[in-house]
């Protein structure tokens, strides 16, 4: 290829001041680039407005069992469920709902900090350009998360002390993999399995929509996560690659405790250390919890941080199993699903504009259908 630049161009290149840095890494591979031109682009052809997207003329009834089943809440059956009334019952239900939907809304808050963040720190140009279309998906669910809790569960609650721990932690490394490796792999992995339960199992319209379209998102990001390190981690050091292992570990621990949901039973002023330790041992939660690492698990082997410290965190999680899953197979999957959706949106405005979410309420039932 002629190169038109009149200086080569490692005496051109400069870098602003600051904590961040990058690692030296050999990232130049041309398969690599049309890859990642590839989900550039698709980044750029998926993007969405959730203004016009999402019909949010539905109100969620939180005392309706199909918004969330009682058996949805985890102190459902305990002695402290039991005594309860109807009607404190579905305040429990409602304060959950809005606590779920809170710390999506933080981990997007999060997302779109470490996006913009490898825009500038990480040191190939495409990666720079996908991470843009990244940021802007963020601020997006930004929007989304905390338009629903404002408007419709009108109730929020402040960040999890271990989903605040992980993305302090992933935010301050000044290093650009660990940014990808805490927020691609491990929060949005995770993030990504609890947004496909609430979109196959919830009854209600606008929950669905909110999360099937998120997922869209969702999807192509972990797979920038994965095609960014698993041709970078293959030049990692012994040392460099056990500190890595070292993080995924912590971080899964932080990732898997942030679903005992003690904010809430604080709050409504219950012995949360009875709660947590019932949480923590219900049948139900404990399967509910391994679910969200199916695609973190495969994903961490598959960039190669498969050390004997992550594989013995993994079986103490109970959750090797899902190590063997292909993980191409559930991104194309993703995408797949994706791609029926805008397909019958495209449909459905026959060529024409896509018309406003107000006269596309039955519509968007139909799309939401694609994604169970």
């Amino acid at each position: 290829m002629e190169r038109r630049y009149t200086v080569p161009v490692e005496q051109t290149g400069w870098q602003l001041p600051g904590r961040e840095s990058t690692v030296a890494f050999t990232w130049e591979y041309d398969q690599g680039r049309d890859r990642m031109l590839s989900l550039y682009q698709k980044g750029k052809d998926k993007q969405w407005d959730t203004q016009h997207r999402i019909d949010w003329s539905h109100d969620p009834d939180p005392t309706d069992q199909d918004v969330v089943p009682d058996e949805v809440v985890p102190i459902f059956g305990s002695p402290t469920w039991d005594k309860l009334s109807r009607a404190d019952k579905d305040r429990v239900r409602h304060h959950y709902m809005a606590w779920t939907n809170s710390q999506f809304l933080h981990g997007e808050q999060g997302a779109l900090i470490c996006s913009a963040k490898i825009v500038a720190t990480v040191p190939d140009l495409d990666s720079k350009f996908y991470a843009a279309t990244q940021t802007m998906d963020e601020a997006r669910h930004v929007e989304t998360y905390a338009k629903f809790l404002d408007e419709k569960l009108q109730l929020a609650y402040p960040i999890n002390s271990s989903l605040q721990a992980l993305l302090d932690t992933t935010i301050s490394d000044p290093r650009w993999d660990f940014t990808y490796l805490g927020m691609q792999v491990m929060i949005e992995g995770v993030a990504l399995a609890a947004f496909s339960m609430i979109r196959d199992f919830t009854g209600d319209p606008l929950a669905k929509s909110i999360n099937a379209y998120v997922m869209q998102d969702e999807a192509r990001h972990i797979a920038f996560g994965r095609l960014a390190l698993k041709d970078a981690y293959a030049e990692l050091t012994e040392a460099e690659r056990a500190e890595r292992e070292e993080f995924v570990v912590e971080a899964s621990y932080l990732l898997r405790d942030r679903f005992l949901a003690r904010e809430v039973w604080d709050h409504l002023g219950f012995d949360a250390d009875e709660l947590c330790a019932y949480v923590d041992h219900h049948q139900m939660m404990t399967e509910f919890r391994k679910a969200l690492f199916s695609r973190v698990v495969p994903t961490v082997k598959d960039i190669g941080l498969w050390g004997p410290k992550v594989q013995e965190a993994f079986v103490d999680m109970g959750v090797m199993q899902f190590q063997d899953l292909d993980v191409q197979e559930l991104s194309d999957n993703d995408e797949r699903i994706a791609e029926e959706m805008e397909a019958l949106l495209a449909d459905r405005a026959g060529g024409r504009q896509v018309p406003t979410a107000g006269s596309r309420a039955a519509e968007l039932a139909e799309t939401i259908k694609l994604g169970e």
